[in-house]
């Protein structure tokens, strides 16, 4: 890293310092039921020193969860198990080489396709956001493996699922409170979305098969090239140790068939508890009769099969990476269909790394210290996102939040529909390097966008289209995203080097945006 940029705790704390002289430069305001009242401001001073705490307490939740999934990917990673899944993957997609339709298309190529596809979809369907820190830790060392860098992993997972997020037509954190507070039809004007959301997804993943094949054949042109070349070169030594002497390690031992009975009886209960599934997915809810029971048969007949086979010699590997995929499967199912947050998604990745261990025939004190190294190794992360939390304190402490987005607002009065329309965007976008949570900040402007536009024209869909963009862009660069500074620890991206990859590419979706709202004033 060059010495001579800041690093993101400096950067942060820098930005606590200008909001706290703003408090001092500003009045204040605050909206009480969608009308601004002015107040005093109240200065802050000593209160830079506080608003680390105060920061960290009110994200306690996602540093927790970054915590959690930290420590149980150092246990499955020490297993080595995701290390040999990824060599038998590779070996594998060789052999698709041999067919001439596959060699033309790229089996590499088709990969990142369809796992970019898939979290986009997840971000317009669910708003999937911070589960992309748990599936960053399994993406990123399969495209270092694929001869790719950490930055194509993290656009897999994490971009690819924000761009979905910012296109979204089902996303209830965003389309559905906005259109709500907007007295819209939930999910109504979907059909145009569906347009938004299939260009920037497909400009999305054009852009990225660009840089990946770049890097690819020229490894040096990546940023992160000095720190992936170790990496690259500890996963394959670490996968070809594992081959030497796998007929040791993998051979599966009475704890990975306790592990396996211990999740096959949670499961059990689960199946009793819950026989019914009612999968919601935006305004439609589908009830699936014996979800849970079925993928507990599958479980049970799948991981037998591995435990009796006459290939003990990959057991073990084949029985952890069994509980990875159905960690993800559950996941996507307590998303959708029990409302699962990231207390539920934190213990269910704990429960991995716990039976990983067991599985790996860990005794308990090392299953212990192994999620502890995990935890000190993620720690890093995590204080930054209490830190960047501290910014928004100063700013709500200091009474001069309301007001920055009152003076925003008030800028819109003289122009027409089309600048009024990309002035909302505008301010959406500003507003959201301060403010990432979608909820928070669709309570704080739509109350006063929504009647606005009937002032000048605009219609209600197009404000909340403004807003989805506004939304979704910039969570991928500013600082103050706790979800965007978790991947980038987990993927070992300084935030630095980042930003300067990233923000033309940002850049680029922001304009985008822009003329993806043009058609809005025709066709709603």
């Amino acid at each position: 890293m060059n010495k001579r940029f800041p690093v993101p705790t400096v950067i942060i704390f820098i930005l606590i310092l200008f909001s706290a002289l703003l408090s001092w430069l500003l009045p204040g305001g605050e909206y009480v039921d969608g009308v601004f009242h002015p107040t005093e401001s109240k200065p802050q001073t000593w209160q830079v020193f506080t608003a680390f705490y105060d920061g960290f307490v009110k994200q306690a939740g996602i540093i927790v969860f970054i915590l959690c999934v930290g420590a149980a990917f150092w246990v499955v990673n020490a297993t080595r198990a995701i290390d040999n899944g990824i060599r038998s993957f590779l070996s594998f997609s060789q052999k698709l080489e041999h067919f001439s339709l596959m060699r033309r298309i790229g089996v590499n190529n088709l990969v990142i396709v369809l796992v970019m596809m898939l979290f986009s979809l997840f971000g317009a369907v669910f708003g999937m956001s911070e589960e992309t820190i748990a599936f960053t830790a399994l993406i990123v060392p399969l495209a270092l493996s694929m001869g790719y860098d950490s930055i194509t992993g993290v656009c897999m997972v994490y971009v690819a699922a924000h761009v979905g997020f910012a296109g979204a037509f089902l996303n209830p954190f965003t389309v559905g409170i906005a259109q709500d507070l907007s007295e819209l039809p939930i999910f109504s004007g979907m059909g145009y979305r569906l347009v938004c959301w299939a260009v920037l997804t497909a400009g999305t993943i054009f852009f990225v098969l660009r840089y990946a094949n770049k890097v690819r054949k020229q490894p040096q042109s990546s940023p992160m090239w000095d720190a992936d070349s170790i990496r690259r070169e500890t996963i394959l030594a670490e996968s070809a140790s594992a081959a030497e002497d796998v007929s040791v390690q993998n051979r599966p031992g009475w704890s990975a068939w306790a592990a396996f009975l211990l999740v096959l009886g949670a499961l059990a209960g689960f199946s009793v508890f819950y026989p019914v599934t009612s999968i919601t997915m935006g305004s439609q809810e589908l009830f699936v009769p014996g979800l849970i029971p079925f993928l507990t048969v599958i479980f049970a007949l799948w991981s037998t099969l591995i435990l009796v086979s006459r290939k003990k010699d990959s057991a073990k590997t084949r029985l952890i990476l069994l509980f990875v995929g159905f960690t993800v499967v559950f996941l996507v199912v307590g998303v959708l269909g029990y409302g699962w947050y990231i207390s539920e998604i934190a213990g269910l990745f704990l429960a991995l790394g716990i039976f990983s261990g067991m599985a790996a025939g860990y005794p308990a004190n090392t299953i212990a210290g192994k999620l502890i190294e995990g935890a000190k190794d993620i720690l890093g992360a995590a204080l930054i996102v209490g830190l960047a939390a501290g910014i928004v304190e100063i700013l709500e402490q200091g009474r001069i939040m309301d007001r920055i987005l009152f003076a925003m607002a008030g800028g819109m009065d003289s122009t027409g529909r089309l600048g009024s329309l990309q002035l909302m965007y505008v301010i959406q976008t500003v507003i959201n390097t301060l403010i990432p949570s979608a909820s928070a900040k669709a309570a704080m402007t739509i109350p006063i966008m929504a009647p606005f536009s009937d002032l000048v024209g605009v219609s209600r869909q197009a404000t909340v289209l403004a807003f989805q963009f506004g939304d979704g862009f910039t969570n991928m660069i500013t600082p103050i995203s706790g979800v965007l500074l978790a991947v980038l620890g987990i993927a070992h991206v300084p935030y630095t080097r980042w930003v300067r990859w990233a923000w033309r590419f940002i850049l680029g979706l922001i304009i985008a945006g822009a003329l993806l709202l043009i058609p809005t004033l025709f066709v709603w």
